[in-house]
């Protein structure tokens, strides 16, 4: 599931695998691979400038600080919706730039940060101070790569975007006093400029010959007509006049409430009706008609960078596609064992009689959110046997927001603030609820909770003496492989004592591994749409609903959903390593805590850290057998 997808402010609704200071995207800005591919930025131009080499230890350790410190300040004068929702009220009454200039402003930004970066020499520093350095160039490096991409000119589809996010921020501020509604009243009335901007954006994207295909702006449409029309009490703008602070006098409610449905009426909703003209006039028609985004300009390009961007590796969609179809292959046995314990001959069988059987279908949305906050309230205790670090921040099973939610998965999972003042949120989809299958159910609770991305984000976000970039930082295969991993920790702490949800959860792996074959089937291999939901019916049970709405997430967001399996293999892979080679004195939660301690990283850079953990281990466990070898021979 995506990490809160939907939410993207800034920097620039760039679509690569950089979310590094955005809690939300989870859609998504997303952190960059490690290894630095970009032509632009040598190793070379990263090294100490020599009139600095002389400097003392205590002056360059400043001047890095300081560097941390005016990226992530720079980040929230330019990211205002991102600052909000983290607590951070100084732009309140602000909304991002859209417009070319400003995503052009922000490389130009971004390279002068490389810049300074590259002049300080960590020669003597600490591991955590030349590991944040190296975050932040590689983050940087890869928002200039992105422009590969020109993630300006396809602002919006129906999981990000203006009119996905902006209604969503309402539900993530805090309303405590008549300024705090005054800011927001001002951050609608910028909304008309916004939408000019974007609206420029994707004009100019479709005279380059980059847009997004008609059906999925056909379910933006849908979207950014529920805007335009109605009644502005009714609009999801409007939600904030539901939670007046309890002191607030009558007057001042009056007064807010008249200003609020003033901005919806006459600002929101005209300037929403406006880009739904466009669309359906322009754009619309205009736009690809075919679902991979190699149909557009540069777009083999844009997809090879976006695959490595969200693995944080150097895999080539070829080397995925491979890796997908060998993956299906593996688990499809598994998945079998299941189905014959069921008293079913054969995979097919048991499909049909899972799709037509009620009983493993949702009765009422109410069902499925009290069965995820079941999962989630047996998972807690059994926590101490995974970790022995636990977050402070609380976790809520809560309905998604209507608004949109027909486009949306199962369930995804909203950051919390980092004091607590808003708690992390699962979020279930009980959109047709009777159509949703219930087999799945527990290993998302496991994922989008407990020991998942509540567990991790939470986790990153209580971090103290890194810089503050580095506590929402997110590489897509980190988070997300972190919380797939999560899902069979249930089977090590001994759920899943259904085998229904024993085979949704292999369900799950089958999932992640027909993503890597569809992924890169439509978005190198030129697969059409119908060929992609083919491949899913063919390979799992999942209900039609959820194939659907996962094809067009795949379309829509390239490359986003192939970080899930390769992020989990990865763990996989590095906590075999540290089982063979530490044999009995291995302990999973000093495995579990290593992993998790620095928060998200590359792949790459999390191998380094386990592999040298592993190497601490070692030498700890020869250097307590030599003492009381030492003692033995002592004493006898």
């Amino acid at each position: 599931m995506p990490l809160a997808t939907r939410l993207s402010f800034a920097p620039r609704h760039n679509r690569s695998g950089r979310r590094s200071v955005s809690l939300i995207t989870l859609g998504a800005c997303l952190l960059l691979p490690c290894t630095v591919r970009s032509q632009s930025f040598k190793a070379k131009d990263l090294g100490p400038a020599p009139q600095l080499q002389t400097n003392t230890l205590q002056d360059r350790t400043a001047r890095l600080n300081l560097v941390f410190h005016d990226y992530w300040q720079d980040t929230l004068k330019h990211s205002p919706e991102m600052a909000s929702t983290i607590g951070d009220k100084r732009y309140d009454d602000q909304l991002s730039d859209y417009s070319d200039e400003a995503y052009n402003d922000s490389l130009s930004r971004g390279e002068r940060f490389i810049e300074r970066l590259g002049a300080v020499d960590t020669t003597g520093m600490s591991e955590q101070n030349k590991l944040s350095k190296s975050l932040l160039v590689h983050d940087l490096v890869d928002q200039q790569e992105s422009s590969t991409c020109e993630p300006w000119q396809t602002p919006i589809t129906q999981f990000s975007g203006i009119q996905v996010d902006l209604p969503m921020l309402a539900g993530m501020l805090s309303f405590t006093s008549a300024d705090d509604y005054a800011h927001y009243i001002a951050r609608l009335n910028k909304v008309p400029a916004a939408i000019l901007q974007i609206s420029t954006d994707m004009l100019l994207g479709q005279e380059a010959g980059r847009s997004e295909p008609q059906f999925i702006m056909q379910k933006v449409l849908v979207q950014v007509n529920a805007l335009a029309t109605g009644k502005p009490e009714d609009s999801p703008f409007a939600s904030p006049l539901q939670r007046f602070p309890a002191g607030m006098s009558e007057q001042d409610r009056a007064q807010i409430r008249t200003a609020l449905l003033t901005a919806i009426r006459t600002q929101v909703q005209p300037a929403f009706g406006h880009l739904a003209k466009y669309l359906a006039a322009q754009y619309i028609p205009g736009a690809r008609k075919d679902p991979g985004i190699w149909a557009t300009k540069n777009g083999d390009a844009c997809y090879a960078y976006l695959v490595q961007s969200y693995t944080t590796t150097n895999l080539t969609p070829e080397q995925v596609y491979q890796m997908g179809v060998a993956d299906v292959a593996r688990i499809e046995p598994q998945l079998l064992a299941v189905v014959h314990q069921l008293g079913y001959k054969d995979l097919r069988s048991f499909h049909e009689a899972l799709v037509n059987n009620p009983k493993e279908h949702a009765q009422s949305g109410a069902q499925l959110i009290g069965l995820y906050q079941h999962y989630v309230d047996q998972m807690e205790p059994k926590l101490p046997d995974l970790v022995t670090k636990l977050p402070s921040a609380p976790l809520k099973v809560v309905p998604m927001p209507t608004f949109g939610a027909a486009d949306q998965v199962p369930a995804d999972y909203q950051p919390g603030t980092p004091d607590s003042s808003r708690p992390g949120e699962i979020r279930v989809n009980t959109t047709d609820a009777s159509k949703r299958l219930l087999t799945q159910v527990e290993a998302i609770a496991y994922h989008e909770g407990l020991p998942g991305h509540h567990l991790q984000i939470s986790l990153a976000q209580e971090q103290t003496g890194i810089p503050e970039f580095r506590r929402f930082e997110m590489y897509t295969a980190f988070v997300e492989g972190w919380a797939f991993y999560s899902e069979q920790l249930g089977k090590d702490v001994g759920f899943y004592q259904d085998p229904y949800s024993e085979y949704g959860m292999l369900e799950n792996q089958m999932w992640r591994a027909v993503r890597l074959v569809v992924d890169t089937g439509v978005h190198s291999k030129h697969w059409t749409r119908e060929q992609m939901v083919q491949y899913f019916h063919d390979h799992t049970a999942m209900d039609d609903i959820t194939i659907q709405e996962e094809v067009d997430r795949y379309i829509a967001w390239p490359g986003q959903a192939l970080a899930y399996d390769i992020g989990r293999l990865k763990i996989i892979e590095l906590r075999a390593e540290a089982q063979k080679a530490l044999g009995k004195n291995f302990d999973l939660r000093a495995f579990h805590d290593e992993v998790l301690d620095a928060g998200a990283l590359p792949l790459d850079i999390l191998q380094q850290r386990v592999e040298a953990w592993i190497q601490q281990q070692k030498a700890a466990g020869h250097a307590k057998l030599h003492k009381l070898s030492t003692r033995t021979t002592e004493g006898n």
